[in-house]
């Protein structure tokens, strides 16, 4: 399983909080690459419920890993 910040990103729009298998389903029904999907798929699922990306990949950068101040535009 590998995760860029291109495929991890489109999960962004994902009903969270979900399960392995609703965001598979989702995955599937919104066209997502074929990539995202066997990622979640090779996750180790005890029935979780995921709250949002970072419970799958903690790496993902949030807004404020970015030095842009909206404030200022």
């Amino acid at each position: 399983m590998y995760w860029t910040l291109e495929l991890a990103s489109k999960l962004e729009d994902a009903p969270w909080p979900a399960t392995k298998d609703e965001l598979i389903d989702y995955a599937m029904r919104s066209g997502l690459p074929l990539e995202v999907i066997e990622n979640l798929q090779e996750i180790e699922d005890e029935g979780e419920i995921y709250e949002s990306i970072e419970d799958i990949w903690p790496d993902y950068p949030t807004k404020e890993d970015f030095f842009f101040n909206e404030e200022e535009y």
